[in-house]
């Protein structure tokens, strides 16, 4: 009964703040028509570059036409790339064919703001291009994502530390590659060895020190009520919610899709505007 009552008191809540965020500002609103139907979503004051430039793309008609290039059933819909427009765009692909042309600034509001199910996020290229993990200025993609048990969650956080871990072990072998590479032509393996066990030992220590991803209560509660996509939380900006059209959502989520993520159906937004 108490996960019901936190449940409902969330949605009290939301009902309350109506189109205004927690510091009383009005929060833009937007409408997607889409092929499948209408979404609605609001966009977080604090995160007034994604926002403003969400606005400024739907103001210059960027989104018109575009169709829902990636649905992975249980993780999200992705859409805003103007080179699935019938009329084409002059565009630079990345490696899974999508278009980054641009990039914006990261604003990145961990814990605050999460990827439960139904916000609004900023698709971006991979860390190797991409190490501000700056978002691409037209593509976003809407969670639905699944529900999660606390061992889920915990496998997430040993995961991201381990990652982290090794990412800052190669980080330290090249800093010390002179004393490695000195090590190797003397042909000392116990002291390379040692060497190589020390840097590791240091990144794992350091880690630990500033975890990379550590799921608040409240965040593990609403995972485990309402699901989400928690492996992306503290790397992707999370700048918006679904008010309005969730099912529209869920049933775009359904579509049938190739062996690329790509809906056998095209689902188009016919059009988007701002709420006046």
């Amino acid at each position: 009964m108490k996960k019901i009552f936190v449940f409902m008191l969330w949605a009290c809540c939301m009902v309350c703040m109506g189109c205004t965020g927690q510091d009383g500002e009005k929060e833009t609103e937007v409408v997607l028509e889409t092929t499948a139907g209408e979404i609605r979503v609001k966009l977080y004051n604090d995160t007034p570059g994604h926002r403003d430039n969400f606005v400024k793309n739907v103001e210059d008609g960027l989104y018109t036409g575009v169709t829902f290039h990636r649905v992975i059933r249980n993780f999200m819909i992705q859409t805003g790339d103007p080179a699935t427009r019938k009329e084409g765009f002059p565009v630079k692909l990345n490696s899974e064919g999508d278009t980054i042309t641009e990039r914006i600034p990261a604003e990145i509001v961990w814990p605050k703001y999460f990827n439960r199910r139904g916000v609004l996020a900023a698709a971006r290229d991979e860390d190797e291009v991409n190490p501000k993990r700056m978002s691409d200025k037209y593509q976003f993609y809407i969670v639905t994502g699944r529900t999660c048990q606390d061992a889920d969650l915990d496998n997430y956080e040993d995961g991201r530390a381990a990652r982290d871990a090794e990412v800052l072990y190669e980080k330290k072998q090249k800093e010390n590659e002179t004393r490695l590479n000195a090590l190797r032509t003397a042909r000392d393996r116990q002291g390379l060895s040692d060497l190589l066990e020390k840097l590791l030992d240091e990144a794992k220590e350091e880690v630990m020190v500033n975890p990379p991803l550590t799921f608040p209560k409240e965040l593990r509660r609403t995972y485990t009520i309402r699901g989400g996509a928690p492996w992306l939380d503290n790397e992707y900006t999370v700048f918006g919610e679904v008010v309005e059209g969730m099912k529209v959502v869920e049933n775009i989520q359904k579509a049938k899709t190739n062996e690329k993520d790509i809906p056998l159906q095209e689902i188009r937004i016919v059009k988007a505007y701002v709420v006046e």
